[in-house]
Parts: C-alpha cells; sequence; structure tokens
C-alpha cells in the first residue's frame, strides 16, 4: 500500500504542516500551523504518533518533549508513490508509461525531458 494511500486527509494536512517548517518540529508548532482548522492540540498529537508509526514520520527527543520531521521530502514520497503505483500496474506498466505521459502537461513533459538528460 503505497504512503499516501495509507493517509486519511487530516494525516496529510499535519504532514503538509511538517514540510512547511524549516526544520523537526515540535507538535505545537504543527499545531500552530495548521490554521484555519479547529483542533485540540491532543488531536495534532495523536495524528503525529500515527504518521510515526506508519514510518512516514521521524521523531527524536527534545527534552522532555518530541520533534517530529517527515521521513521523506515531499518530492521523495511522490517519487514514491509513483514508484508503487507503476509496480502495481504489472504487466501493463509500458502502457501505464505512455497514458501518463500522453496525459502529461507541456510543463511536465519539460521536467521529465530535463530529468531525463541528467541521468544520462
Amino acid at each position: 500500500m503505497s504512503p499516501r494511500s495509507r493517509m486519511g486527509e487530516l494525516e496529510q494536512a499535519v504532514l503538509d504542516a511538517l514540510w512547511d517548517g524549516a526544520d523537526a518540529s515540535s507538535g505545537r508548532e504543527v499545531h500552530a500551523r495548521l490554521v484555519g482548522r479547529d483542533l485540540a492540540y491532543t488531536t495534532v498529537m495523536t495524528v503525529l504518533d500515527r504518521l510515526v508509526a506508519k514510518d512516514l514520520v521521524v521523531r527524536e527527543r527534545d527534552g522532555r518533549a518530541f520533534r517530529y520531521a517527515p521521513r521523506l521530502s515531499r518530492a521523495a514520497m511522490t517519487a514514491e508513490l509513483m514508484r508503487e503505483a507503476l509496480e502495481s500496474t504489472g504487466a501493463d506498466r509500458d502502457q501505464a508509461l505512455v497514458s501518463f505521459v500522453g496525459e502529461a502537461s507541456a510543463e511536465d513533459l519539460a521536467a521529465l525531458r530535463r530529468a531525463l538528460a541528467d541521468l544520462t
């Protein structure tokens, strides 16, 4: 099961809040970044614990509290999701790639060309 398919909407919002921070964040910092959501601090802490259990977030002790950071960057998690989606297609992998590229925007195609050129 892919990392993002294992997450609910609130888990995704908390992970986004972690990515928005420059460094590992305390639960209070994550709670403060979730502007516009009427969430209890304890709810945010529960979600952080779930993300740690799912190995999507790492936790490190900081005095009596913890600091949290995403295990992967946004780009790395997106790449992992794409790899897992391709692996699940089985024999249709080539067709899945062709379909993806056929529906990609001009900007996405240009980025894909640059990435492929960098690999060679």
